[in-house]
């Protein structure tokens, strides 16, 4: 899995990486394709000077799989609250993705729609 991350205003320390890492490969057990050479999850995160402070921190995630990429984004006063909401919104999108390029999900998908 090839995971890229990049941070804007501040430094992820070494337990925030393999935290951010760990919740990411979580997404791979929805999908084995996201474990794919052709694959790979770009994270970005960005903390901002807002007046709201619930805002403070931006995180996006982009997942390139074949034929398709993935987005996510969230903004939260914390980076883990963040990054758990994308990963949180990433999954239903991650298992719309499996059933639609998996020949049994188009197989069952095909079905119900001629229902």
């Amino acid at each position: 899995m090839n995971i890229q991350h990049f941070e804007k205003g501040f430094h992820y320390n070494d337990k925030e990486l393999l935290t951010v890492a760990r919740k990411i490969g979580k997404l791979a057990t929805y999908c084995k394709k996201i474990k794919d050479e052709g694959s790979y999850i770009r994270v970005e995160a960005e903390f901002r000077k807002t007046e709201k402070k619930r805002d403070a921190m931006k995180v996006s995630i982009t997942v390139k799989l074949p034929k398709k990429v993935l987005r996510a984004e969230s903004r939260r006063p914390d980076v883990t609250e963040a990054l758990d909401r994308c990963v949180e919104k990433l999954k239903g999108q991650v298992r719309k993705y499996k059933e639609l390029h998996q020949s049994k999900g188009r197989m069952q998908m095909l079905l119900k729609h001629q229902k």
